[in-house]
Protein backbone atom coordinates (compact mmCIF):
# COMPACT_ATOMS: atom_id res chain seq x y z
CA UNK A 1 0.00 0.00 0.00
CA UNK A 2 1.01 3.74 -0.90
CA UNK A 3 -0.02 6.72 1.28
CA UNK A 4 -0.80 10.00 -0.64
CA UNK A 5 -0.93 12.66 1.44
CA UNK A 6 -2.15 16.15 0.21
CA UNK A 7 -1.96 19.49 1.49
CA UNK A 8 -4.40 21.37 -0.09
CA UNK A 9 -4.29 25.02 -1.05
CA UNK A 10 -6.98 27.86 -2.42
CA UNK A 11 -4.47 29.58 -4.19
CA UNK A 12 -1.26 28.15 -4.56
CA UNK A 13 -0.21 24.71 -5.40
CA UNK A 14 -1.10 21.87 -3.68
CA UNK A 15 1.73 19.89 -2.13
CA UNK A 16 1.54 15.68 -2.14
CA UNK A 17 4.02 13.29 -0.57
CA UNK A 18 4.40 9.80 -1.08
CA UNK A 19 4.53 7.31 2.00
CA UNK A 20 4.86 3.43 2.76
CA UNK A 21 2.50 1.26 4.94
CA UNK A 22 5.10 1.96 7.39
CA UNK A 23 4.75 5.57 7.09
CA UNK A 24 8.13 6.09 5.46
CA UNK A 25 8.29 8.76 3.02
CA UNK A 26 8.74 8.19 -0.96
CA UNK A 27 10.65 10.61 -3.74
CA UNK A 28 9.99 14.38 -3.04
CA UNK A 29 7.18 16.84 -2.76
CA UNK A 30 5.58 17.72 -5.40
CA UNK A 31 3.39 20.50 -6.37
CA UNK A 32 0.34 20.46 -8.57
CA UNK A 33 -2.82 22.23 -9.30
CA UNK A 34 -6.57 21.26 -9.74
CA UNK A 35 -5.98 20.64 -13.46
CA UNK A 36 -6.74 17.46 -15.34
CA UNK A 37 -2.95 17.43 -16.59
CA UNK A 38 -1.44 17.96 -13.17
CA UNK A 39 -3.96 15.24 -11.63
CA UNK A 40 -2.71 12.82 -14.00
CA UNK A 41 0.74 13.72 -13.82
CA UNK A 42 0.64 13.15 -9.92
CA UNK A 43 -1.19 9.86 -10.44
CA UNK A 44 0.85 8.53 -12.84
CA UNK A 45 3.85 9.29 -10.29
CA UNK A 46 2.27 7.96 -7.08
CA UNK A 47 1.69 4.59 -8.98
CA UNK A 48 4.49 4.37 -10.72
CA UNK A 49 6.31 0.84 -9.99
CA UNK A 50 3.10 -0.27 -8.04
CA UNK A 51 1.77 -3.49 -8.50
CA UNK A 52 -2.14 -3.53 -10.05
CA UNK A 53 -3.63 -4.70 -7.26
CA UNK A 54 -1.54 -2.69 -4.55
CA UNK A 55 -3.83 0.03 -3.05
CA UNK A 56 -3.00 3.70 -3.30
CA UNK A 57 -4.98 5.52 -0.26
CA UNK A 58 -5.41 9.68 -0.54
CA UNK A 59 -5.48 11.34 2.38
CA UNK A 60 -6.98 15.33 2.14
CA UNK A 61 -7.93 17.85 4.73
CA UNK A 62 -11.73 19.07 3.79
CA UNK A 63 -9.78 22.69 3.01
CA UNK A 64 -12.83 25.19 2.08
CA UNK A 65 -14.51 22.76 -0.90
CA UNK A 66 -11.65 22.76 -2.84
CA UNK A 67 -11.06 18.83 -2.30
CA UNK A 68 -14.30 17.63 -3.64
CA UNK A 69 -12.95 17.85 -7.55
CA UNK A 70 -9.56 16.02 -6.04
CA UNK A 71 -11.31 13.83 -4.04
CA UNK A 72 -13.61 12.89 -7.20
CA UNK A 73 -10.33 13.13 -9.68
CA UNK A 74 -8.45 10.17 -7.12
CA UNK A 75 -11.68 7.86 -6.50
CA UNK A 76 -12.56 7.59 -10.09
CA UNK A 77 -8.79 6.00 -10.65
CA UNK A 78 -9.78 3.63 -7.29
CA UNK A 79 -7.91 4.99 -5.15
CA UNK A 80 -9.38 5.32 -1.48
CA UNK A 81 -9.81 8.25 -0.50
CA UNK A 82 -10.09 9.70 3.13
CA UNK A 83 -11.09 12.86 3.92
CA UNK A 84 -9.75 14.22 7.43
CA UNK A 85 -11.07 17.09 9.85
CA UNK A 86 -7.96 19.44 10.00
CA UNK A 87 -8.45 19.27 14.04
CA UNK A 88 -6.98 15.85 13.46
CA UNK A 89 -3.97 16.93 10.97
CA UNK A 90 -3.16 19.68 13.55
CA UNK A 91 -3.12 17.43 16.06
CA UNK A 92 -0.72 15.91 14.67
CA UNK A 93 1.43 18.32 12.66
CA UNK A 94 1.65 20.19 16.52
CA UNK A 95 3.84 17.06 17.10
CA UNK A 96 6.08 17.00 14.73
CA UNK A 97 6.76 20.78 14.89
CA UNK A 98 8.48 20.46 18.10
CA UNK A 99 11.57 18.64 16.25
CA UNK A 100 11.08 20.12 12.80
CA UNK A 101 9.12 22.57 10.65
CA UNK A 102 9.04 23.05 6.84
CA UNK A 103 6.48 23.20 3.43
CA UNK A 104 6.41 19.22 3.55
CA UNK A 105 5.20 19.26 7.58
CA UNK A 106 1.55 19.24 6.05
CA UNK A 107 1.36 16.85 3.48
CA UNK A 108 3.89 14.46 5.85
CA UNK A 109 1.23 14.72 8.63
CA UNK A 110 -1.76 13.69 6.02
CA UNK A 111 0.23 10.69 4.96
CA UNK A 112 1.37 9.25 8.62
CA UNK A 113 -2.30 9.71 9.43
CA UNK A 114 -3.63 6.13 8.17
CA UNK A 115 -0.32 4.81 10.45
CA UNK A 116 -0.77 6.58 13.27
CA UNK A 117 -4.21 6.77 13.56
CA UNK A 118 -6.10 4.58 11.25
CA UNK A 119 -8.74 3.72 13.89
CA UNK A 120 -10.23 7.53 13.38
CA UNK A 121 -10.33 7.37 9.04
CA UNK A 122 -13.29 6.36 7.23
CA UNK A 123 -13.23 6.21 3.49
CA UNK A 124 -14.76 8.85 1.92
CA UNK A 125 -18.06 7.72 -0.17
CA UNK A 126 -19.18 9.84 -3.44
CA UNK A 127 -22.55 10.34 -2.85
CA UNK A 128 -24.97 11.12 -5.51
CA UNK A 129 -24.88 15.04 -6.76
CA UNK A 130 -28.43 15.43 -4.49
CA UNK A 131 -26.42 14.59 -1.19
CA UNK A 132 -24.36 17.57 -1.98
CA UNK A 133 -26.50 19.80 -3.11
CA UNK A 134 -28.61 19.10 0.05
CA UNK A 135 -25.48 19.64 2.43
CA UNK A 136 -25.24 23.15 0.83
CA UNK A 137 -28.39 24.14 1.38
CA UNK A 138 -27.88 22.95 4.79
CA UNK A 139 -25.16 24.96 5.73
CA UNK A 140 -26.93 27.74 3.98
CA UNK A 141 -29.76 27.28 6.17
CA UNK A 142 -27.62 27.34 9.35
CA UNK A 143 -25.14 30.25 8.09
CA UNK A 144 -28.76 32.61 7.40
CA UNK A 145 -29.82 31.32 10.91
CA UNK A 146 -27.03 32.08 12.97
CA UNK A 147 -26.60 35.43 11.39
CA UNK A 148 -30.28 36.62 12.22
CA UNK A 149 -29.12 35.19 15.80
CA UNK A 150 -26.27 37.54 15.87
CA UNK A 151 -28.46 40.37 14.48
CA UNK A 152 -31.24 39.42 17.44
CA UNK A 153 -28.41 39.28 20.27
CA UNK A 154 -27.32 43.42 18.77
CA UNK A 155 -30.90 44.33 18.91
CA UNK A 156 -31.47 43.51 22.52
CA UNK A 157 -28.29 44.55 23.56
CA UNK A 158 -29.22 48.01 22.01
CA UNK A 159 -32.46 47.66 23.85
CA UNK A 160 -30.62 47.60 26.93
CA UNK A 161 -28.97 50.90 25.78
CA UNK A 162 -32.04 52.61 25.13
CA UNK A 163 -34.47 51.17 26.91
CA UNK A 164 -33.19 49.65 30.22
CA UNK A 165 -35.82 47.04 31.70
CA UNK A 166 -37.46 46.89 28.44
CA UNK A 167 -37.99 43.43 27.96
CA UNK A 168 -38.58 42.47 31.92
CA UNK A 169 -41.25 45.38 32.32
CA UNK A 170 -42.69 46.03 28.36
CA UNK A 171 -42.13 43.04 25.55
CA UNK A 172 -41.55 39.60 27.38
CA UNK A 173 -40.94 38.22 23.61
CA UNK A 174 -38.39 40.88 22.48
CA UNK A 175 -39.25 39.74 18.86
CA UNK A 176 -43.13 40.16 19.09
CA UNK A 177 -44.78 42.12 16.55
CA UNK A 178 -45.90 44.66 18.71
CA UNK A 179 -41.69 44.81 19.50
CA UNK A 180 -40.71 45.09 16.30
CA UNK A 181 -42.82 47.53 15.43
CA UNK A 182 -42.21 49.34 18.08
CA UNK A 183 -38.77 49.47 17.41
CA UNK A 184 -39.76 50.60 14.10
CA UNK A 185 -41.43 53.73 14.91
CA UNK A 186 -41.67 54.40 18.43
CA UNK A 187 -37.92 53.55 19.45
CA UNK A 188 -37.24 57.65 20.40
CA UNK A 189 -39.14 57.80 23.69
CA UNK A 190 -39.52 61.26 23.58
CA UNK A 191 -42.26 60.69 20.51
CA UNK A 192 -44.01 58.30 22.60
CA UNK A 193 -44.67 60.94 25.13
CA UNK A 194 -45.47 63.05 22.88
CA UNK A 195 -48.43 60.67 21.11
CA UNK A 196 -49.09 59.41 24.74
CA UNK A 197 -51.43 56.51 25.17
CA UNK A 198 -54.34 57.57 22.63
CA UNK A 199 -52.00 58.22 19.99
CA UNK A 200 -50.22 54.89 20.61
CA UNK A 201 -52.82 52.80 20.42
CA UNK A 202 -54.30 54.16 17.49
CA UNK A 203 -51.18 54.01 15.08
CA UNK A 204 -51.17 50.13 16.36
CA UNK A 205 -54.22 49.45 15.74
CA UNK A 206 -53.59 50.62 11.87
CA UNK A 207 -50.79 48.50 11.32
CA UNK A 208 -50.79 45.58 9.39
CA UNK A 209 -48.76 43.46 12.16
CA UNK A 210 -51.78 44.31 14.80
CA UNK A 211 -52.32 41.11 16.27
CA UNK A 212 -54.88 42.34 19.38
CA UNK A 213 -52.77 43.03 22.21
CA UNK A 214 -52.25 46.29 24.04
CA UNK A 215 -50.96 45.66 27.30
CA UNK A 216 -47.65 46.79 26.57
CA UNK A 217 -48.82 50.98 25.41
CA UNK A 218 -48.95 51.92 29.48
CA UNK A 219 -46.09 50.39 30.52
CA UNK A 220 -43.94 51.84 27.48
CA UNK A 221 -45.27 55.38 28.50
CA UNK A 222 -44.20 54.55 32.37
CA UNK A 223 -40.79 53.50 30.70
CA UNK A 224 -40.13 56.59 28.63
CA UNK A 225 -40.44 58.66 31.11
CA UNK A 226 -38.15 56.94 33.47
CA UNK A 227 -35.27 56.95 30.38
CA UNK A 228 -35.66 60.03 29.76
CA UNK A 229 -35.14 61.06 33.17
CA UNK A 230 -31.83 58.89 33.05
CA UNK A 231 -30.39 60.61 29.31
CA UNK A 232 -31.93 63.48 29.63
CA UNK A 233 -34.66 64.77 27.29
CA UNK A 234 -32.41 66.63 25.28
CA UNK A 235 -30.31 64.57 24.30
CA UNK A 236 -27.66 65.30 26.62
CA UNK A 237 -26.17 61.73 26.79
CA UNK A 238 -27.78 59.67 23.86
CA UNK A 239 -29.06 60.34 20.57
CA UNK A 240 -31.74 58.46 20.54
CA UNK A 241 -32.55 59.59 16.00
CA UNK A 242 -29.29 57.87 15.37
CA UNK A 243 -30.21 54.94 17.81
CA UNK A 244 -33.51 54.52 16.26
CA UNK A 245 -32.32 54.56 12.69
CA UNK A 246 -29.40 51.93 13.35
CA UNK A 247 -32.32 49.44 14.87
CA UNK A 248 -34.68 50.20 12.14
CA UNK A 249 -31.76 49.11 9.46
CA UNK A 250 -30.93 46.03 12.07
CA UNK A 251 -34.53 45.04 11.64
CA UNK A 252 -34.54 45.18 8.28
CA UNK A 253 -31.05 43.26 7.88
CA UNK A 254 -32.77 40.49 10.20
CA UNK A 255 -36.12 40.59 8.12
CA UNK A 256 -34.45 39.84 5.07
CA UNK A 257 -32.48 37.10 6.64
CA UNK A 258 -35.66 35.15 7.99
CA UNK A 259 -37.08 35.78 4.66
CA UNK A 260 -34.30 33.89 3.31
CA UNK A 261 -34.06 31.47 5.79
CA UNK A 262 -37.54 30.24 5.53
CA UNK A 263 -37.20 30.16 1.69
CA UNK A 264 -34.73 27.84 2.24
CA UNK A 265 -35.86 26.08 4.37
CA UNK A 266 -39.11 25.15 2.36
CA UNK A 267 -37.77 25.45 -1.16
CA UNK A 268 -34.86 23.80 -0.87
CA UNK A 269 -33.36 21.78 1.84
CA UNK A 270 -37.21 19.78 3.41
CA UNK A 271 -37.98 19.15 -0.43
CA UNK A 272 -34.38 17.58 -1.21
CA UNK A 273 -34.53 15.81 2.20
CA UNK A 274 -37.94 14.43 1.31
CA UNK A 275 -37.06 12.91 -2.09
CA UNK A 276 -33.73 11.31 -0.56
CA UNK A 277 -35.45 9.91 2.98
CA UNK A 278 -39.22 9.44 1.09
CA UNK A 279 -40.60 7.24 4.54
CA UNK A 280 -38.92 10.50 6.63
CA UNK A 281 -38.71 7.66 10.01
CA UNK A 282 -35.92 9.71 11.03
CA UNK A 283 -38.82 12.09 12.55
CA UNK A 284 -40.26 9.40 14.41
CA UNK A 285 -37.14 9.70 16.92
CA UNK A 286 -37.83 12.36 19.80
CA UNK A 287 -35.66 15.26 19.41
CA UNK A 288 -35.38 14.68 15.55
CA UNK A 289 -37.34 17.15 13.96
CA UNK A 290 -37.45 17.89 9.91
CA UNK A 291 -34.10 19.90 9.69
CA UNK A 292 -32.03 17.73 11.99
CA UNK A 293 -33.25 14.80 9.76
CA UNK A 294 -31.98 16.59 6.88
CA UNK A 295 -28.34 17.30 7.93
CA UNK A 296 -28.15 13.76 8.81
CA UNK A 297 -29.80 12.21 5.59
CA UNK A 298 -27.14 14.66 3.91
CA UNK A 299 -24.25 13.94 5.83
CA UNK A 300 -24.06 10.19 6.90
CA UNK A 301 -25.55 9.47 2.87
CA UNK A 302 -24.90 5.79 3.24
CA UNK A 303 -25.22 4.43 6.66
CA UNK A 304 -24.20 1.05 6.05
CA UNK A 305 -20.59 2.49 5.67
CA UNK A 306 -20.20 2.83 9.35
CA UNK A 307 -20.34 -0.98 10.52
CA UNK A 308 -21.36 -0.39 14.18
CA UNK A 309 -22.46 2.53 16.28
CA UNK A 310 -18.90 2.82 17.98
CA UNK A 311 -17.68 4.22 14.31
CA UNK A 312 -20.64 5.92 13.83
CA UNK A 313 -19.92 7.92 16.98
CA UNK A 314 -16.37 8.74 16.45
CA UNK A 315 -17.53 9.29 12.60
CA UNK A 316 -19.73 12.33 14.39
CA UNK A 317 -16.97 13.63 16.38
CA UNK A 318 -19.46 12.99 19.72
CA UNK A 319 -17.25 11.47 22.00
CA UNK A 320 -14.93 12.36 24.50
CA UNK A 321 -10.72 12.16 23.75
CA UNK A 322 -9.09 9.73 24.92
CA UNK A 323 -6.65 10.05 28.11
CA UNK A 324 -5.28 6.74 29.83
CA UNK A 325 -2.54 6.19 31.38
CA UNK A 326 -1.65 2.66 33.21
CA UNK A 327 -4.94 2.18 35.43
CA UNK A 328 -6.10 5.55 35.43
CA UNK A 329 -8.55 7.82 33.02
CA UNK A 330 -8.90 11.36 32.41
CA UNK A 331 -12.68 12.33 33.40
CA UNK A 332 -14.90 15.19 31.94
CA UNK A 333 -12.90 15.89 28.89
CA UNK A 334 -14.12 18.14 25.75
CA UNK A 335 -15.46 15.89 22.69
CA UNK A 336 -13.05 15.24 19.39
CA UNK A 337 -14.85 17.48 17.19
CA UNK A 338 -13.65 15.42 14.40
CA UNK A 339 -17.13 15.00 12.25
CA UNK A 340 -19.26 17.36 10.45
CA UNK A 341 -20.08 20.25 12.75
CA UNK A 342 -23.88 20.25 11.57
CA UNK A 343 -24.03 16.83 12.76
CA UNK A 344 -22.71 17.37 16.23
CA UNK A 345 -24.53 20.54 16.47
CA UNK A 346 -28.22 18.45 15.71
CA UNK A 347 -27.42 15.93 17.73
CA UNK A 348 -26.51 18.21 20.82
CA UNK A 349 -29.68 20.31 20.02
CA UNK A 350 -32.16 17.10 19.17
CA UNK A 351 -30.49 14.72 22.86
CA UNK A 352 -31.53 18.23 24.81
CA UNK A 353 -34.87 17.40 23.15
CA UNK A 354 -35.05 14.03 23.64
CA UNK A 355 -33.85 13.43 27.11
CA UNK A 356 -37.69 15.15 28.39
CA UNK A 357 -39.30 12.84 25.63
CA UNK A 358 -37.57 9.41 25.71
CA UNK A 359 -37.13 7.54 28.42
CA UNK A 360 -34.31 6.01 28.17
CA UNK A 361 -32.21 8.96 27.03
CA UNK A 362 -33.97 11.11 30.13
CA UNK A 363 -32.56 7.70 32.20
CA UNK A 364 -29.15 8.21 30.80
CA UNK A 365 -29.14 12.42 31.70
CA UNK A 366 -30.52 11.00 35.14
CA UNK A 367 -27.62 9.15 35.65
CA UNK A 368 -24.89 11.66 34.37
CA UNK A 369 -26.48 13.71 36.63
CA UNK A 370 -27.08 12.38 39.84
CA UNK A 371 -24.55 9.43 39.67
CA UNK A 372 -21.78 10.64 37.77
CA UNK A 373 -21.66 13.92 39.05
CA UNK A 374 -21.15 15.33 34.75
CA UNK A 375 -23.02 19.00 34.70
CA UNK A 376 -25.73 19.90 32.07
CA UNK A 377 -23.60 20.43 28.88
CA UNK A 378 -21.90 16.85 29.44
CA UNK A 379 -24.44 15.15 30.45
CA UNK A 380 -26.18 16.05 27.09
CA UNK A 381 -23.19 15.15 24.82
CA UNK A 382 -23.43 11.64 26.51
CA UNK A 383 -26.93 12.03 25.56
CA UNK A 384 -26.12 12.41 22.09
CA UNK A 385 -23.75 9.88 21.34
CA UNK A 386 -27.07 7.42 22.28
CA UNK A 387 -29.28 9.27 20.32
CA UNK A 388 -26.84 8.92 17.20
CA UNK A 389 -27.22 5.20 17.72
CA UNK A 390 -30.83 5.68 17.06
CA UNK A 391 -30.17 7.52 13.95
CA UNK A 392 -27.90 5.37 12.36
CA UNK A 393 -29.89 2.14 12.81
CA UNK A 394 -33.37 4.28 11.70
CA UNK A 395 -30.89 5.15 8.64
CA UNK A 396 -29.95 1.81 8.07
CA UNK A 397 -33.34 0.20 8.60
CA UNK A 398 -35.61 2.53 7.40
CA UNK A 399 -38.09 1.58 9.92
CA UNK A 400 -40.04 3.86 12.35
CA UNK A 401 -38.40 4.42 15.94
CA UNK A 402 -40.26 2.30 18.53
CA UNK A 403 -40.33 4.68 22.32
CA UNK A 404 -40.08 2.50 24.81
CA UNK A 405 -39.44 2.05 28.68
CA UNK A 406 -35.90 1.58 30.09
CA UNK A 407 -37.07 -2.25 30.27
CA UNK A 408 -37.88 -2.34 26.84
CA UNK A 409 -41.37 -1.75 26.88
CA UNK A 410 -43.32 -0.23 24.12
CA UNK A 411 -44.56 3.17 25.74
CA UNK A 412 -46.97 6.25 24.21
CA UNK A 413 -45.98 9.60 24.49
CA UNK A 414 -48.32 10.27 27.44
CA UNK A 415 -46.44 7.25 29.11
CA UNK A 416 -42.94 8.50 28.56
CA UNK A 417 -43.52 11.90 29.72
CA UNK A 418 -45.37 10.16 33.07
CA UNK A 419 -42.75 8.28 33.50
CA UNK A 420 -39.74 10.58 33.18
CA UNK A 421 -41.16 12.97 35.25
CA UNK A 422 -41.66 10.02 38.24
CA UNK A 423 -38.36 8.56 37.82
CA UNK A 424 -35.86 10.62 35.92
CA UNK A 425 -36.49 14.48 36.73
CA UNK A 426 -32.83 15.60 38.20
CA UNK A 427 -33.25 17.25 41.81
CA UNK A 428 -32.46 21.28 41.34
CA UNK A 429 -29.78 20.84 44.42
CA UNK A 430 -28.07 18.52 42.21
CA UNK A 431 -28.58 21.16 39.80
CA UNK A 432 -26.76 23.87 41.68
CA UNK A 433 -24.13 21.40 42.56
CA UNK A 434 -22.59 21.21 39.36
CA UNK A 435 -23.10 24.27 37.69
CA UNK A 436 -20.26 26.08 36.36
CA UNK A 437 -19.57 28.53 39.52
CA UNK A 438 -20.13 25.64 41.78
CA UNK A 439 -17.13 24.05 40.02
CA UNK A 440 -15.11 26.52 40.00
CA UNK A 441 -15.46 27.21 43.81
CA UNK A 442 -14.90 23.71 44.41
CA UNK A 443 -11.88 24.27 42.36
CA UNK A 444 -11.25 27.14 43.98
CA UNK A 445 -10.89 25.74 47.34
CA UNK A 446 -9.15 22.71 46.98
CA UNK A 447 -6.24 25.10 45.42
CA UNK A 448 -6.36 26.94 48.80
CA UNK A 449 -5.90 23.73 50.54
CA UNK A 450 -3.01 23.17 48.52
CA UNK A 451 -1.44 25.97 49.15
CA UNK A 452 -2.14 26.22 53.12
CA UNK A 453 -0.87 22.39 53.51
CA UNK A 454 3.32 23.35 53.20
CA UNK A 455 2.99 26.43 55.40
CA UNK A 456 1.46 23.98 57.77
CA UNK A 457 3.91 21.54 57.54
CA UNK A 458 6.59 23.88 58.06
CA UNK A 459 4.90 25.25 61.41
Amino acid sequence: MRILGIDLAIIAKHRGILADERGRFIGHLVKFRTCQADLERVYAWARQGMASEEMLAVVLEATDIVWYPVAVFFQQRGATVYLVNPRMAADLARFYQRYAKSDRLSAQTLARLPVVNPDSLYPWARLEPAYLALQRGCKELDRLTEQASAIRNRLQSTDHLGWPDLHQRVFAAPFSPAARWFRDHFYDPRRVLEVGASGLRQAWRAAEVYDGDEDWIEPLLTLAQEVLALYGAEGECLDYQALAEEVQREQRRLANLEADAHFVRLQVTRPRYRRLHPSRNLETIKGVGQDGAAVYVAFVGAPERFATNRAFRSWSGMIPVSDQSGEEEGKGLRITQAGPDLIKKYAFLGAETARQRDPQIAAIYHDQMVNKGKHHTQAVCVCATHLLDRIRVILTEDRPYELQDVDGTPVTPQQAQTIIAEHYTVPEEVRQRNTRRARRERRERKEEKKEKSPRQIRG
